[in-house]
């Protein structure tokens, strides 16, 4: 698939960047290769995650496009959720770097004074063939907004458990997405 990445239309070559207002990071040790975990985590999570995880997704589809970047993802969470539901835009898909990035863009986890999160998700290569999974999350404030601590944590902890869910799956399934 090479290397695809989603420019938003409002951005300019000669505008700086703007800076996240709080950044965080989660990193994963798997048994699991990279080409595997990536295949069902990224590439197919629209058809496993919802297995897997029923009593927190109850389904994700694209409202536009086709899994490709530029595409827009709505996860519709189960009953009992503190949201309904989230979409989230593909700004970067690589199958050969394991690389993935989207910008989460309509949902109630954007609240008020919350611009937008974007999420950088890499799967490396470790020397036994596993690899780790390295998610980055940047959160742009609107204001003097002050995020929740505890919302912030437990985000990380949805994060990791449906990395450690798809881990727990495909340890039990060797020849998944081999």
């Amino acid at each position: 698939m090479g290397v695809t990445k989603f420019t938003d239309e409002h951005t300019s070559p000669t505008v700086a960047p703007t800076v996240a207002d709080l950044r965080w990071e989660i990193r994963h040790c798997s048994p699991i290769p990279p080409s595997r975990i990536f295949k069902a985590s990224i590439i197919d999570s629209h058809n496993l995650i919802p297995k897997l995880l029923p009593q927190a997704i109850k389904r994700v589809e694209f409202v536009q496009g086709d899994g490709g970047v530029g595409s827009v993802k709505q996860i519709n969470l189960a009953e009992g959720s503190s949201f309904k539901s989230i979409k989230y835009r593909i700004d970067e898909l690589n199958e050969k770097t394991f690389t993935y990035k989207y910008t989460l863009i309509e949902g109630e986890a954007l609240i008020e004074k919350l611009e937008k999160i974007t999420y950088d998700v890499k799967f490396e290569k470790t020397v036994d063939g596993g690899s780790i999974s390295k998610v980055t999350s940047e959160y742009y404030i609107e204001g003097d907004f002050k995020l929740n601590e505890e919302e912030i944590k437990a985000g990380k902890e949805r994060v990791l458990a449906m990395y450690k869910a798809v881990e727990a799956y495909l340890l039990q399934n060797p020849d998944a997405y081999a």
